[in-house]
């Protein structure tokens, strides 16, 4: 499958469990469930794709072959500079970024804290992760000052 493919496929996937978490008020316990599932589906994709690009299949389709060297910036430049490269960290940053807001809505729930104020922090995670957790860090300290 060409990295544009599965691109498009996985920025497709993300949507539906961001959908649930932003309904998560109507039934959180299944708007986490669903947004887990999709993270499973997503790690699933990154797995095959990392391993198919390390061992080097399709290597004709601008794949990098063998195991990337993350341990310089060149490497990771090397890594992402190509097609299927960054298809496979767009693909890593939508399944943790949507991890962490499922973990957002589940500890608000145990938290009691509204629906509305974790809405902005899950804006902010799916448009830049980590600043929208260390918004419900913000969200979660307010709350404890309250308390």
């Amino acid at each position: 499958m060409l990295p544009e493919q599965i691109f498009s496929i996985v920025n497709f996937a993300a949507l539906p469990g961001w959908a649930a978490l932003a309904l998560a008020p109507l039934r959180r316990d299944l708007a986490v469930l669903a947004a887990r599932v999709v993270v499973a589906a997503l790690a699933a994709v990154y797995l095959a794709a990392l391993v198919g690009g390390m061992l080097g299949v399709g290597a004709d389709s601008g794949r990098p072959a063998g195991m990337p060297d993350y341990t310089t910036l060149a490497g990771v430049v090397a890594l992402l500079g190509n097609p299927f490269g960054a298809t496979i960290g767009w693909t890593h940053f939508l399944a943790f970024d949507l991890f962490v807001g499922a973990w957002q809505v589940e500890i608000a729930g145990r938290r009691n804290i509204p629906h509305w104020m974790v809405l902005p922090c899950l804006a902010l995670t799916f448009m830049f992760g980590p600043i929208g957790l260390l918004a419900f860090f913000g969200v979660l300290a307010l709350r404890r000052r309250a308390a």
